[in-house]
């Protein structure tokens, strides 16, 4: 894909939390959205056939009202919950019916992760998308992503024709393993790919924030919403094509537009801010873990480090003591506890984050093994 895409508009409409009325999705709400985002020079759409009557309506709202070439949509198939590869693949021909694009600008395999990217494989999703896109249906193809690094890598090596990545990137899940948003980018860029970013206000959560958050947002500039500190946090970093936000009124799309239409990359001092943030929200103390299990395959004791990590990052990063407690109990279930460490270092030697390992052991020893 053409790098310079990533010089353009950085906000993109996603279509999953439409307006309603009743159970029904408030079209005339979508239209006003629409035009909005059109009229301030956006145009990237982005929705899916597994949300629910998303796909119809941009075709009321966008596809019947604006030239073809006015505009970029995105949708995506979902493979998962198909039972045969026909129904699956025919998945395709519904979204162009229901949207009546006549070709998809962008096109994803949906949500892969370790327990379902194998049925992607098993129905020939990757050649069968390939195929449209040779026949001019579809102009750049990926998958959105819900797993780690290690896959994430896999997948870009086994098909390195793919033309951009979606991944969930947020300040504060930069660093939490079960997300692995800085990791995931990593591998992303490395093999030159760009980005699309969804969940970047962690469906809604970074949009209100605790009160430290927000106060300390406010004593920088009174006027940005928590939002936007979220949105332009993913629109500042390098190889990023669009910021996806699902709008679900006309005031969240006034306020994305009035401060992506002249969008400034976080400077130095709200970088700065932002880090402080993520200490606020307990991130910065998370234990940098990627979970990629490279320290685990020569442990001579066994230990199931990531696991352990993990339930240490629920105590320190959100204080759910007895989760995490919980969590450590069934991580050390086959008897290798974190106690057990001999320090070798074989683990920090492996470690591609560089973490201290041992001494991390050491203290989910003393936390958990009371």
């Amino acid at each position: 894909m053409d790098q310079n895409l990533a010089d353009t508009r950085k906000l993109g409409f996603g279509l999953m939390r439409l307006p309603r009325r009743g159970i029904a999705i408030d079209i005339e709400q979508v239209k006003q959205m629409v035009d909005m985002f059109m009229a301030a020079g956006f145009t990237y759409f982005d929705t899916a056939f597994m949300y629910p009557g998303s796909e119809t309506a941009i075709r009321k709202a966008l596809v019947d009202r604006y030239q073809r070439e006015s505009y970029t949509l995105a949708t995506k198939l979902y493979a998962p919950m198909m039972p045969t590869a026909a129904i699956a693949r025919n998945e395709f021909k519904t979204s162009l019916e229901r949207t009546g694009a006549g070709y998809f600008d962008f096109y994803l395999l949906h949500a892969l992760m370790q327990n379902n990217y194998r049925k992607y494989e098993k129905f020939g999703i990757w050649d069968f998308v390939k195929e449209q896109k040779e026949k001019g249906l579809i102009r750049h193809y990926g998958f959105s992503f819900h797993a780690g690094p290690e896959l994430l890598d896999q997948l870009l090596t086994e098909h390195p024709d793919v033309d951009f990545v979606q991944l969930q990137i947020n300040y504060a899940d930069w660093e939490n393993p079960s997300v692995a948003s800085r990791a995931n980018y990593e591998v992303a860029r490395k093999h030159g790919k760009l980005i699309t970013v969804m969940e970047p206000v962690k469906g809604g959560t970074l949009a209100n924030p605790n009160e430290k958050v927000k106060s300390l947002f406010h004593a920088y500039d009174p006027n940005a919403s928590a939002a936007s500190w979220a949105i332009r946090f993913a629109a500042s970093l390098d190889g990023i094509l669009t910021v996806l936000s699902g709008m679900s009124n006309t005031a969240q799309m006034e306020n994305n537009l009035s401060y992506m239409k002249d969008f400034r990359p976080l400077n130095e001092k709200e970088m700065s801010i932002i880090q402080e943030a993520q200490k606020i929200l307990g991130k910065s103390r998370a234990i940098p873990c990627t979970a990629c299990h490279y320290c685990t395959k020569g442990c001579p004791k066994e230990i199931p480090i990531p696991e352990i990590f993990a339930a240490m990052n629920k105590q320190i990063s959100n204080g759910r003591q007895e989760e995490a407690a919980a969590d450590y109990r069934q991580a050390v279930s086959a008897g290798h506890q974190a106690s057990d460490c001999i320090h070798c270092l074989q683990c920090e030697n492996a470690c591609p984050q560089h973490i201290q390992i041992t001494e991390y052991l050491k203290q989910c020893a003393e936390t958990f093994e009371k």
